[in-house]
């Protein structure tokens, strides 16, 4: 797997993927919650440059 860039500069991006940094301390049961969470995100903020 490759590594994830740093910062893609967009900062509503970013806030999503740094908070997939929490799979590394939490059980694989908790690990879709955690994506679910950065697919809303993600949806979040291409839904706010649609509406740009």
């Amino acid at each position: 797997m490759s590594a994830l860039p740093e910062q893609t500069g967009d900062d509503r991006v970013d806030t999503v993927l740094a908070g997939l940094g929490r799979l590394a301390g939490l059980p694989v049961s908790e690990h879709v919650g955690v994506f679910e969470e950065a697919f809303a995100g993600l949806e979040a903020a291409l839904a706010a440059v649609d509406d740009q």
